[in-house]
């Protein structure tokens, strides 16, 4: 059967590394998880509790496609909360997690063959989705002095939008009201539509992530509650757009998904009334985070920048391998231990980086490191 050029797109990569790990965990081996950007937590309780006590009562029909108003104005009322900015709930999207944020805000800023700017490394869906819809990525290589960053000298003047995302996957960097700012007056000043994705605000450590929203209306946000919220298999998310993308917004989302998941939304609600239990999920982040950047440089893991946010590190190993895809599915076999080759995350030089995620629970962490330890010391490398 014919098949399209749009479909021809990248693995990703993570996905594969989590089939090696099941296969590995199938024939009984304990694999620790370091490869997967998701929270070792469920659901937040009052999540669960919320669906829970709707079961038998609500018949979880479609809701409407921008999602329950209820919903749009607690998230409106976290940006008073989080950002101290007035949000008009009705520029608020429900979606089918950040994935269906992005679909929506890529197919109603851009027409076919439009450029937009994504930074490497950076989330490799970004790209893969743009190619999908017809769209041209154009990789921005960043550079460690700007802390893997784009900053307004990046950027192209044939580019329709910049997608910038502050904290970063896979580095964990932000990006400061200074700095964000200046992307958002460069993006204004030729015609580029600016898009923030926000999915790993709440997770910082040493400073308040800053919101594109605090510095301009004319942007696009999107977020999720999978990362700080602890509901990635719930998928459910959200959008803020300007105010006259609303009904732009709204017909893209009846056609393509009709709603957002009612039971999801209903959780989403749970959720931001578990604060004492996000907070709790924090500062596990937060000690996992400390023994990540004690413990990799002993494992011989020593080109790393400490994370402003989010749950990884991004290593350069370029001192020890030119392949590290090879090299994980080594550390994967030797040392039973999950983790990310940066190909995923940057086409042209992520042959010599790795992503360690430390969103698992605190003692897998540990043991990870040991593992790490050990295995780089037969190697030779420690």
């Amino acid at each position: 059967m014919r098949s399209s050029t749009r479909s021809d797109i990248d693995p990703f990569i993570v996905m594969d590394v989590m089939e090696a790990a099941r296969k590995a965990e199938a024939v009984g081996r304990h694999i620790i998880h370091m490869e997967v950007g998701q929270p070792g937590t469920p659901a937040p309780q009052t999540a669960r509790n919320a669906v829970s006590g709707a079961l038998d009562s609500s018949a979880m029909g479609y809701t409407v496609a921008l999602g329950l108003m209820e919903l749009r104005e607690r998230i409106a009322s976290l940006y008073k909360d989080w950002y101290n900015v007035d949000l008009d709930p009705a520029r608020v999207v429900v979606t089918s997690g950040s994935s269906g944020g992005f679909l929506l805000a890529f197919s109603a800023l851009f027409d076919s063959g439009d450029k937009v700017g994504i930074g490497a490394p950076g989330y490799p869906s970004y790209r893969q989705i743009l190619t999908a819809l017809g769209l041209a990525p154009v990789v921005i290589e960043t550079a460690a002095e700007n802390r893997l960053q784009p900053v307004p000298g990046d950027l192209h003047t044939d580019l329709a939008g910049l997608l910038v995302a502050s904290p970063a996957n896979p580095t964990g960097t932000m990006l400061n009201a200074d700095k964000l700012g200046a992307l958002i007056a460069a993006c204004a000043e030729q015609d580029t539509a600016f898009i923030s994705d926000e999915i790993y605000h709440g997770i910082e450590y040493e400073g308040r992530a800053v919101s594109a929203l605090e510095l301009s209306d004319d942007v696009y946000v999107i977020n999720s509650f999978s990362k700080y919220f602890s509901m990635t298999g719930w998928r459910v998310g959200w959008m803020v757009v300007p105010e006259d993308h609303i009904r732009r917004v709204e017909r893209l989302a009846q056609n393509m998904f009709i709603c957002p998941p009612h039971v999801s939304q209903l959780a989403a609600l749970g959720a931001l009334d578990a604060k004492d239990e996000l907070q709790g999920n924090l500062d596990v982040y937060r000690a996992n985070r400390a023994l990540m950047l004690r413990e990799l440089p002993q494992a011989g893991f020593t080109r790393i920048a400490p994370p402003d946010g989010a749950f990884y590190v991004y290593a350069d190993v370029s001192d020890l391998t030119d392949d590290s895809r090879a090299f994980a599915a080594e550390i994967l076999e030797h040392a039973g231990v999950a983790v990310t080759p940066g190909l995923d995350f940057d086409p042209a030089r992520g042959h010599q980086t790795l992503r360690f995620s430390y969103a698992a629970a605190t003692a897998d962490i540990a043991e990870g490191l040991e593992r790490l330890k050990t295995f780089m010391q037969a190697r030779g490398a420690v």
